[in-house]
């Protein structure tokens, strides 16, 4: 699989990647360098679209287990992805690059909605693009938008940037000796029920063939190094 030929990026971050240091919200030193880390990948000529969680802020799911109503749980954290994406716009745009926050849910006074002509423009104008509150829908993960944007969008591949550097048989976290997979199909990700995004995200994926690629965001440049094939990744896909 030729990663050079793939113009057009989705990035997933994980809402939890930007608490950095902290035990909770956003650290700004880690907000920065991520911002830097996808400096270097648009000055290579890549158009970038990125959907973030907002797991450091609000969970939705969690919420709901706390005995929030579900949908005003996921309408929460739908507000903390808005939060996420308007503190990686400060720190993109610091490094001169200009870029737009388009939110699936109308706020006009702070950033555009979404409308997928006028996204495709703004990545025609060389602007990165950061797609927040999700879908717009309770119910759905930022998982699951990043991959209907990306089908939306015409993404070449699906960049999930998480803490962990891959797709495991299990979490390496609490078993070290896990098997890394190089290479894993979306059948075989669904059946082993491997905790990687959702089914639907997934799914998504693969009915509309899109390549997902795995790495972990934490390491200095590691956006980058991902994008050129050299840093530590594990490629999803129907083969």
């Amino acid at each position: 699989m030729n990663f050079k030929n793939w113009k057009r990026i989705m990035l997933k971050l994980s809402g939890e990647v930007l608490v950095g240091n902290q035990d909770y919200g956003i650290d700004p030193d880690k907000v920065i360098s991520i911002a830097d880390d996808i400096t270097q990948v648009h000055k290579k000529g890549k158009q970038i679209c990125i959907v973030v969680g907002g797991g450091n802020i609000f969970r939705g799911i969690s919420g709901a287990a706390q005995g929030i109503d579900r949908v005003t749980a996921d309408g929460m954290g739908m507000l903390a992805t808005v939060i996420n994406a308007l503190a990686l716009q400060n720190a993109i745009e610091k490094n001169g690059i200009s870029t737009r926050v388009l939110s699936a849910i109308p706020m006009q006074t702070i950033c555009e909605s979404f409308i997928k002509r006028r996204a495709i423009r703004h990545l025609e104008k060389n602007r990165i693009i950061i797609l927040a509150a999700g879908t717009g829908n309770p119910y759905f993960s930022t998982d699951t938008a990043a991959t209907l944007r990306a089908a939306e969008m015409n993404c070449d591949a699906l960049f999930k940037g998480t803490s962990v550097d891959g797709v495991y048989e299990s979490d390496p976290k609490f078993n070290p000796n896990s098997k890394k997979y190089s290479t894993i199909s979306y059948k075989k990700l669904l059946e082993d029920n491997l905790k990687v995004m959702d089914s639907s995200a997934i799914t998504l994926a693969r009915d509309n063939n899109i390549p997902m690629v795995v790495f972990s965001i934490l390491k200095e440049s590691s956006f980058a190094k991902a994008v050129n094939a050299e840093e530590p990744y594990t490629i999803i896909s129907e083969k």
